[in-house]
């Protein structure tokens, strides 16, 4: 096994079991680098250990008493995780036996260090922030380009949401409360998962990279997740993978490529197929969740030949349902958009009446469906007002050549160029 295919599947167990023991998420994160970076420099020359993980935690193990040594730390006061005796004890085993991670215990560490990142008490950026750093071993350079921030600033952001953990609670809540914080970490996957395919600011048109870490985070979600949580995580991953499986496709030398544009070729089709396969059992009897939902929409698109063939009415019949059950403005103005392909530019304009929505999206939606319905001066006029509202340099650029092109089809024939 590589190092890199180590640190993307064993990161966070092994951080899990190091905070765990010394309840310390600072020792523990830099322990754990440490190791990584011995591994490199000796393994080479070395040879791969027989127990990789476990080479890894015991030398990170070692440094971590290193560090409380040197620091005489563990004769100060500070801050500690509150963490169950008899996982540290558990820990302590496996820390000292060097056994392989995971063996002991009915729970996976992982799911310890999620819910912590998870914890109430964090902004939702931050607990996605610091649950792809910690769980995932995501570099803090690779995060702070997914929230658009430099790297000094997310790097401060992530040792004040360490700070801000300091004294919770270690321990797996139970019933309920299980299921409602699996759900929220859910949710903060799927806040990262969008940054990086609705960049706010900046020239990126996606980070596609990045994004896929959020995918990859739901992936472990469900590993460690109750049963109960499954249908709603699978939805969450289905429509994951339907929208990731586009990512070759948005782009062209630099440019922003809408769906119905794409070249449906470039789609992923092995992503299209696991998403789907999701799907089935969900849509035969599952209760109806936005996850799911959403999915439904995303299938369609992903199973249409061609963007024509596109079933817009079973669309808007779910972009209706989504929207009784979420009341979420975003979703009107994306049921407006199947609207449109549906009934007209008219009856999707209808729908947008009274909206209210800070941003670009909803002015630049309503030029479109105001040129499409050859409302060309009114037109005009929204996508001014979304070219002034966008900060995305790529988004910025398509907006400024839709606008230009409302005159190019002005022009009576003949006049192009003149």
């Amino acid at each position: 096994m590589t190092l890199e295919r180590l640190l993307r599947e064993e990161w966070g167990r092994l951080l899990a079991l190091l905070v765990a023991q010394f309840r310390r998420l600072d020792l523990a994160e830099d322990a754990l680098g440490d190791a990584f970076e011995a591994a490199a420099r000796r393994w080479p020359d070395d040879g791969e250990p027989a127990n990789p993980p476990a080479w890894l935690l015991v030398t990170a193990r070692r440094r971590v008493l290193d560090r409380l040594r040197a620091e005489a730390v563990a004769h100060r006061s500070l801050p500690l995780l509150a963490v169950e005796t008899d996982l540290v004890e558990e820990a302590g085993r496996v820390l000292a036996d060097g056994s392989a991670p995971g063996e002991a215990g009915a729970v996976d560490e992982r799911l310890r260090l999620v819910l912590l990142c998870a914890h109430p008490t964090l902004p939702a950026e931050h607990a996605a922030a610091l649950t792809l750093r910690l769980v995932l071993g995501v570099p803090t350079a690779d995060v702070a380009r997914l929230f658009l921030v430099p790297t000094a600033t997310m790097a401060a952001r992530l040792t004040r949401a360490r700070k801000r953990l300091a004294g919770a609670s270690f321990a797996v809540p139970t019933g309920a409360a299980l299921l409602h914080r699996v759900a929220d970490v859910a949710d903060i996957a799927y806040l990262a998962f969008t940054a990086g395919y609705a960049p706010g600011s900046g020239a990126d048109v996606v980070r596609s990279e990045e994004a896929g870490e959020a995918l990859r985070l739901v992936r472990v979600l469900r590993e460690v997740a109750p049963d109960a949580a499954r249908p709603d995580l699978d939805a969450l991953l289905a429509l994951m993978l339907l929208q990731h499986s586009r990512r070759d496709a948005r782009v062209a030398g630099g440019a922003l490529v809408l769906l119905p544009d794409q070249d449906r070729s470039r789609w992923k089709g092995a992503e299209i197929a696991e998403a789907l396969d999701l799907l089935t059992p969900l849509a035969a009897g599952t209760t109806s969740t936005p996850y799911l939902l959403q999915a439904l929409i995303a299938a369609e698109h992903a199973i249409a030949p061609t963007a024509a063939a596109t079933d817009w009415a079973r669309i808007t019949g779910w972009y209706a349902e989504l929207e009784d059950l979420t009341g979420s403005p975003v979703v009107r103005l994306n049921r407006a958009v199947a609207v449109a392909e549906a009934d007209g530019p008219e009856a999707a304009l209808a729908l947008l009446a009274g909206l209210d929505l800070p941003g670009h999206r909803l002015p630049a939606v309503r030029a479109e469906l105001l040129a499409r319905a050859g409302r060309r001066a009114e037109a005009r006029t929204a996508y001014d007002a979304a070219i002034g509202a966008c900060e995305n340099a790529a988004e910025r650029e398509h907006l400024l050549g839709r606008r230009d092109r409302l005159d190019h089809d002005a022009r009576p024939p003949g006049a192009a160029g003149a």
